[in-house]
């Protein structure tokens, strides 16, 4: 499975924009776009998908019974 981070950070790549124009694109702060970048683990989900939204993904809370399934 793909770590946040990598994808982010693979998929900015890839459509060829720095940090600094994804996340003015995206309606973050560079600093929430670093973060996530950096695989740090303290991130807002609301900040996240935000930036998620630019590839047509979005992460939502599971409980540990779906996971378990």
């Amino acid at each position: 499975m793909e770590m946040l981070s990598e994808f982010v950070k693979k998929r900015r790549k890839e459509v060829n924009l720095t940090q600094e124009e994804f996340a003015e694109r995206a309606g973050v702060a560079l600093t929430v776009l670093r973060k996530i970048e950096q695989g740090k683990t303290n991130l807002n989900l609301d900040k996240v998908n935000l930036v998620l939204k630019m590839f047509g993904h979005e992460l939502a809370p599971v409980s540990s019974k779906e996971l378990n399934k």
